[in-house]
Formats: C-alpha cells, structure tokens, sequence
C-alpha cells in the first residue's frame, strides 16, 4: 500500500484488505450465530457501506432479505447535524428484526435518525453492525450492537468511504496525512 492522493488531500495506508476481510468474517460469524432460526432485513446505509455490506452478506448463512437508504450527513471532511434521507425506506419493517449495516460510526447522528425512524415503523428488534467506529467522535447514547475496528479521529477513505466523492474503489482504507507544522525559531 503506497500514499494515495485524492483531490487537494494525500492519504497514507492505515487497514489493509486482509485485517478488513478478518474482521468482516468475525462479525458474519457473530450474526449467524445470533440470527439462526431468523430472517433478517439487512438495512445497508448508502454509499459508503457498498463494500461492506457485500463482502459480510457473502459471509452469512442465514435466510435473510436486503434493502438499502441512503442518507448525507458529510460535506467535504466534515460531518453535519443534517441528515438528508437521499433514498428512503421501501420494506415493510413492522415486527421484524432488521440489521443496520454501516461503514462507519463516529458522531452517531446519522445512526440516531435511522434509529428512530425504524422504531416508529415498528421493528421489533433493530441491531447495528459498522465496520468502523470511532469513539472518541461518538456523541450519542444508543448500542452498537457489532463493532469491526475501533479508530482514532481520523478522516479516511477506502473500502466505500470516500473524500468529495473520490477514494471509495479502493480494497484498502487511508487516513489523511495532516501538514506538518514548521517549528518557529
């Protein structure tokens, strides 16, 4: 994995595909084994979860149904307070078990709102699986039920998450390498 440059930004390798694939077999695992005699909906949040969602439901044996919603919560390398339903919920959800696919959890913000949503839909039990979380960026109070990779504060691209809509064909993930600052004398 060489630094990649995405737009105005250089990235630098951080999880390699193998530490990726490793993690996404241990949470199919996981969910096999808590879903068996079970048929879930996979709720995979558009874009960023493409890659994920398609190499864990690979791995799951389990009958299960899929659906997608896309929402925006992200301009640029920032994440907003806004969360934009972009593609909405299409399946009936009503007492069904459903399982939240996401790329990445850091404010919580946009998990919150999905949260919610299917709550007033009337699931009847709702879990989420990301593959990455950030903790130090988590401000909200719900359960993540399936955590893959816990990381630092870091903006990155790779593996469906992208920077501007760039990065996200890559099977590795990338942090963005910050300037360093010239020490005054």
């Amino acid at each position: 994995m060489n630094t990649i440059q995405i737009h105005d930004k250089q990235f630098e390798p951080f999880i390699s595909y193998a530490t990726i694939d490793e993690t996404i077999t241990r949470i199919a695992d996981q969910l096999n084994t808590d879903f068996k005699g079970k048929t879930p909906l996979f709720l995979v949040i558009l874009n960023g979860s493409f890659m994920f969602a398609a190499d864990l439901l690979k791995k799951v044996n389990i009958p299960c149904e899929i659906s997608f919603v896309k929402l925006s919560s992200y301009t640029g390398t920032q994440s907003t307070t806004q969360v934009r339903e972009l593609i909405g919920f299409n399946e009936e959800v009503k007492g069904r078990s459903v399982i939240i696919l996401e790329d990445i959890i850091d404010t919580g913000i946009t998990m919150e709102k999905i949260l919610e949503r299917l709550n007033d839909m009337g699931s009847a039990e709702v879990k989420v699986a990301t593959l990455l979380f950030k903790p130090s960026a988590f401000q909200k109070e719900f359960t993540i039920d399936y955590i893959g990779i816990q990381i630092p504060n870091d903006f990155i691209v790779g593996f469906g998450l992208d920077y501007n809509g760039l990065g996200r064909n890559t099977k590795d993930i990338y942090k963005i390498v910050e300037p360093k600052l010239k020490k005054s004398c």
